[in-house]
């Protein structure tokens, strides 16, 4: 596979700021950092576990669209402002990454605003064709 595609969401952010949800570089997936919000009505939740899964559909979706899934995902990154919202989120990390059990890093650093309560990154990689 080669070339390279972009995918957006929707997300006035990508838009104002200038960047894609996703970018497709022959067999990789590049999923930008995603938070809570649902581009359909740009609201967010306040609870942090209904933000990472909000994270998780956005993720899945950009991943949908570029033909890869989340068990394709090889590299994840969270950042959460808040130590103590971590651990509450790692049910949901587990039930959308368990497969794929991707290597992984967490970051504790300030969001774009104080609604956001986690932002996730993935990277995954396309799965070639049998015979390919």
């Amino acid at each position: 596979m080669s070339g390279r595609r972009l995918i957006s969401s929707g997300s006035l952010f990508e838009e104002q700021i200038g960047y894609s949800r996703a970018v497709v570089d022959g067999d990789y997936v590049f999923v930008s950092g995603t938070t809570g919000y649902d581009y359909a009505t740009m609201t967010i939740a306040d609870d942090v576990v209904a933000q990472a899964e909000q994270c998780f559909r956005n993720i899945a979706a950009a991943l949908a669209e570029a033909g890869a899934s989340l068990d394709d995902v090889v590299r994840v990154l969270t950042i959460v402002p808040r130590r103590e919202d971590w651990e509450a989120c790692w049910p949901v990390f587990r039930r959308y990454l368990g497969r794929a059990r991707p290597a992984s890093t967490l970051i504790h650093a300030g969001l774009q605003n104080e609604a956001m309560r986690i932002e996730i990154e993935v990277t995954a990689r396309l799965r070639r064709a049998a015979g390919g």
